[in-house]
């Protein structure tokens, strides 16, 4: 595993799958992702997460061929929520990817493991990336990102060095996007970055809403490192619906770099308790709900 643990940085994205053993089929076969650490959830972990139902669930840790740039990908086993439908509903919207070739990609995919939600085009505006939107078979949303310049927006973008490489931004679907901004900056200690208004065309297309209709996004960072795009979801979208005692269903956790969980300014579900494997490294970790009911995980670099 490649990449540096620094503030902010992400470390992984969480994945909330009912049918563990077809999801973890999909993300070995069809991107090519490694799995480096399998098992169940503890209890301890579990509660962490404010997800006491989960205990025992089977989890696996994903990491691109050769370990990618960044962070990993993990997935959980779930009970199914039948009411979830993908960007919709508040928190955790998507996880983008950086990909070699996102038509080439495009092209092979098998679209039973992964619905294609927008073929590769670019986005008005940005020239720096050519994205895909993908839907799995959880309801979690990948944007599978070909990046063309790593330096934009007074970000970095990471350039992949596999055909599917390593998440580098994590979705925020906000109900409130300057609390939720503000959030991010106060209790966390990362940077509010340059906003965009776009017609964003997976959210007009899950809304129902016009081509043109405009939505805005508001990035995080730290340095010239992502963190978040935070995105004003429509007066329509919903609190997403849970199983009891469970993760949010598909995109339910992003695991952020954090300098000290003493400075952070939120309350933690359970208190920090140090934690082992390749995605903790014997560091302390917690996990906190933020204003749009994303649930982060830190973990102290």
């Amino acid at each position: 595993m490649t990449g540096q643990r620094t503030h902010g940085a992400i470390l992984c994205g969480t994945v909330n799958a009912p049918d563990f053993p077809a999801a973890r089929t999909d993300y070995t076969r069809e991107l090519g992702f490694e799995v480096v650490e399998e098992g169940r959830i503890s209890p301890d972990l579990a509660r962490s997460w404010g997800a006491p139902a989960q205990v025992g669930a089977p989890y696996a840790l994903l990491a691109p061929p050769g370990g990618g740039s960044g962070g990993f990908l993990r997935l959980v086993g779930g009970t199914a929520v039948p009411a979830f439908r993908p960007l919709s509903s508040y928190g955790w919207a998507a996880f983008e990817i950086a990909v070699e070739d996102g038509p080439a990609l495009h092209a092979r995919l098998d679209t039973a493991a992964f619905r294609v939600l927008g073929p590769p085009k670019p986005v008005p505006g940005f020239t720096a990336f050519i994205p895909f939107q993908v839907a799995g078979r959880s309801g979690e949303v990948l944007y599978l990102n070909t990046v063309l310049e790593e330096r934009t927006a007074g970000l970095d973008l990471p350039k992949a060095k596999a055909p599917v490489d390593s998440m580098f931004i994590a979705v925020l679907a906000a109900e409130d996007r300057a609390r939720t901004v503000a959030f991010h900056v106060a209790a966390l200690g990362f940077e509010e970055g340059e906003s965009f208004t776009i017609p964003y065309s997976v959210i007009n297309g899950s809304f129902g809403l016009p081509e043109d209709h405009l939505t805005t996004i508001t990035m995080t960072k730290v340095g010239r490192t992502p963190a978040s795009e935070i995105d004003q979801y429509p007066q329509a979208a919903l609190d997403r619906p849970r199983s009891p005692g469970e993760l949010p269903p598909g995109n339910a956790l992003v695991t952020f770099a954090i300098r000290s969980l003493d400075a952070v300014r939120a309350p933690f579900i359970e208190p920090p308790a140090v934690r082992e494997g390749p995605l903790y490294r014997g560091a302390r970790v917690a996990t906190l709900i933020g204003p749009s009911s994303e649930r982060i995980e830190l973990v102290e670099c």
